[in-house]
């Protein structure tokens, strides 16, 4: 994961192949666009600001794959934080200036866009406390240097140059984060005592006495193997003499901190009603999370709902299998049942790359077009701990790295097989995969539209959406998997009702663990560590299954009005073939897809 500034840099820049034919989507940006001051103004004003967030961002200019900064890591100063505050400014004066009228369709939808993320970051400007907060549950300063690390090539001595000079800027990096805290805990903002916990167990798992097998040495493991074995050793033991040197001791400092000063500020539950400003802040995350109006009563009161529907059908699938005892009797006898478990790693490993391979084949009967990026199934990161979530990472733009579903591995013992077939649907295919690797195709959008917008709702609500998906083709193809899928349907139900509860009501930490394993009859532990992600990351929980509500209720519609001109195929494209988007602006250009569909 990068660091949380990368975030930051995904909103301020938010990236390349393939055409999007214009039966599908919108008319053809070249085709269309006409040969005005405007549309140059525009699209010069994109290219600016992208090599702009390049130079500034560079961890965010590696992880899409833009390796001519991989030398160097990003300021978090003050200075610079004043700094790009105000050239936001300018990005924002400048394209409000532009004359939206004369723009083609395709280009006011990227003009709005690039406004919006520039008004976001804008936005978050009043929350210094807010802002300083720089560890979540699941990354944070803590572990992302070891995960950039793991993005940058190693094709040879060029490589590892960088790789060296990225180790000797980190202890500055470091030494800017722990300020910014320190700046943050003096205005009370210190992230729950849970969440520090984790993090510190986090920084552990990456320094073992032997540098050279903990994950910051990870590059040196990948050397080429034509590299003669003299300049492998001897890179190799620079390599291990930089984490001994510049590596080790800026986690250690940043440890200390955390344990220490950091950890004694700490609050028991991180609501972020007990923060100043906290209910403010959290107002303005459910807006940019669910990219809607909807307010935290509301979307707790669809989360209670849709937990009423999953629950009640949970409890059907689980009749018909013929168990005789109730929900939390079935669900303790599906977690411990060794028929239910796989025996090793490995073989954990090797069931999700075949689940994988086998939904690859069904792609052609839910998709016009196809991406032609490719994706692998591998172990996360092992100091992430046995509890942490699976997650996906997208692509490098040129295609020199695949997209990557990151397996937890470590918790093996945990991870049923009934559960793992709604997990590759979301993260691999057709969920996150599928949409990230169609986006970096979409060669004809600007290079912000390709690479993400940080629209949670639309991200995780298509990647809930697949889950779906592959239950109307019959890939939950015995119930236990059914209920698997279920079980993760309820479950982000339950973040609704849990995201809000935590950060607008003021549920304590065990309130909220409670609820969630009650009534979804997840496992404890992980729920535990859910918990925690959703205390450390406020509103991010909420962009599931909002996302899916809004895109189910498009699809209905585009049924509705198009009777039997309505092909499923066609409408999911339409639905991936712009990239990220708010859900508003996704509506809009649904309901003139169908239009066009009509039409057709």
């Amino acid at each position: 994961m990068p660091f949380r500034l990368l975030a930051v840099a995904a909103a301020l820049t938010l990236g390349t192949a393939a055409t999007v034919p214009t039966a599908l989507a919108a008319p053809k940006t070249a085709t269309a666009r006409a040969d005005n001051a405007a549309t140059r103004a525009l699209h010069a004003l994109f290219a600016r600001q992208w090599e702009d967030s390049a130079r500034r961002f560079p961890e965010w200019a590696t992880w899409r794959g833009d390796h001519r900064f991989d030398d160097r890591l990003g300021e978090v100063s003050p200075e610079a934080e004043r700094a790009a505050t105000a050239q936001e400014r300018r990005w924002l004066a400048e394209a409000r200036a532009i004359p939206r009228a004369r723009l083609s369709p395709e280009d006011r939808v990227s003009l709005d866009l690039f406004i919006e993320q520039r008004e976001r970051h804008l936005a978050e400007q009043p929350f210094e406390g807010w802002r300083s907060l720089r560890i979540e549950a699941m990354g944070g300063v803590q572990s992302d240097f070891s995960g950039l690390l793991r993005m940058m090539p190693m094709d040879g001595r060029a490589d590892a140059a960088k790789v060296l000079a990225r180790m000797a800027a980190l202890p500055q990096r470091i030494d800017q984060e722990i300020a910014l805290m320190r700046r943050g805990m003096a205005l009370g903002w210190v992230p729950a005592a849970p969440v520090l916990e984790r993090a510190i167990a986090q920084i552990d798992a990456q320094l073992p006495a032997d540098p050279a097998a903990g994950p910051f040495f990870e590059p040196f493991r990948r050397l080429p193997p034509a590299m003669a074995e003299a300049e492998r050793a001897a890179l190799q033991a620079r390599g291990r003499e930089a984490i001994e040197r510049e590596v080790v001791p800026a986690m250690r400092r940043l440890r200390d901190f955390v344990a220490g000063e950091y950890r004694a500020k700490a609050p028991a539950d991180g609501s972020l009603t007990h923060y100043a400003d906290g209910a403010r802040v959290y107002e303005m995350l459910v807006r940019q999370r669910t990219t809607t109006d909807l307010g935290a009563d509301a979307i707790h009161a669809i989360g209670l709902r849709e937990l009423d529907k999953d629950r009640a059908e949970m409890e059907r699938v689980m009749r018909s299998t013929g168990f005789s005892g109730d929900f939390a009797a079935f669900v303790k006898w599906l977690n411990t049942d060794p028929r239910f478990f796989v025996a090793s790693a490995d073989e954990l490993l090797m069931r999700y790359r075949a689940i994988a391979k086998r939904f690859d084949a069904e792609m052609p009967r839910l998709f016009a077009e196809l991406p032609r990026g490719t994706y692998g199934v591998r172990g996360m990161p092992e100091h992430m701990g046995p509890d942490a979530a699976e997650f996906y990472e997208g692509g490098a733009v040129d295609g020199s790295r695949p997209g990557w579903f990151n397996a937890n591995l470590v918790g093996w013992r945990q991870q049923p097989v009934w559960g793992m077939q709604t997990l590759v649907a979301h993260e691999a295919v057709p969920g996150h995969h599928l949409q990230g690797a169609r986006a970096l195709e979409l060669d004809e959008l600007p290079e912000f539209r390709r690479e993400g917008g940080g629209y949670t709702a639309y991200v995780e609500g298509w990647a809930l959406y697949a889950e779906t998906l592959m239950r109307e083709i019959g890939a939950y193809d015995d119930p236990y998997s059914l209920f698997g899928h279920l079980q993760w349907q309820a479950f982000r139900a339950a973040r609704l009702v849990v995201d809000t509860g935590i950060h607008a009501k003021g549920w304590s930490r065990q309130q909220a663990i409670d609820f969630m394993v009650e009534r979804t009859g997840v496992d404890r532990a992980f729920v535990e560590a859910e918990v925690d992600r959703y205390t450390s990351d406020p509103g991010q929980a909420l962009g599931y299954m909002v996302g899916r509500l809004k895109i189910d209720e498009l699809r209905a519609r585009a049924q509705s009005r198009l009777g039997p001109k309505f092909d499923l195929r066609r409408f999911h494209n339409a639905l991936i073939d712009h990239g990220e988007l708010p859900l508003s602006t996704l509506e809009t250009l649904v309901d003139e897809w169908i239009v066009r569909e009509a039409r057709r």
